[in-house]
């Protein structure tokens, strides 16, 4: 398991509903961005790359997905930065690993 719920667990103070709240917008929200992120990958447009890994980060983080958050910051600032796309893509085949294997896991996990 490459996720954790340690930081979610802390804000919900017991809530399960909020923990479920949460997950359901991750298994909403990034897979689409990271889907977003390809495409803005592929058609050579830094400031997409650069927006669509800012609002995968924190999602990521949310979910203790340490290696990942920083992959995420990584194309974030490549992107920022007008870095060479070969290198962007290069980085992105690994966030993107990471965040299907664990949006598989959660839905397992949550019966979602």
């Amino acid at each position: 398991m490459i996720y954790s719920l340690d930081k979610i667990n802390e804000m919900a103070e017991g809530d399960d509903d909020f923990i479920t709240s949460v997950i359901s917008v991750f298994l909403e929200e990034v897979p689409e961005d990271l889907e977003g992120l390809e495409k803005a990958i592929n058609e050579r447009d830094h400031e997409s790359v650069y927006k669509l890994a800012h609002k995968i980060k924190p999602n990521v983080d949310i979910l203790g997905m340490e290696q990942t958050r920083a992959m995420a910051l990584e194309i974030e600032t490549m992107g920022k930065n007008t870095a060479s796309m070969e290198e962007i893509e290069g980085k992105f085949p690994l966030l993107k690993k990471d965040v299907l294997q664990v949006v598989a896991e959660l839905k397992k996990d949550f019966n979602l």
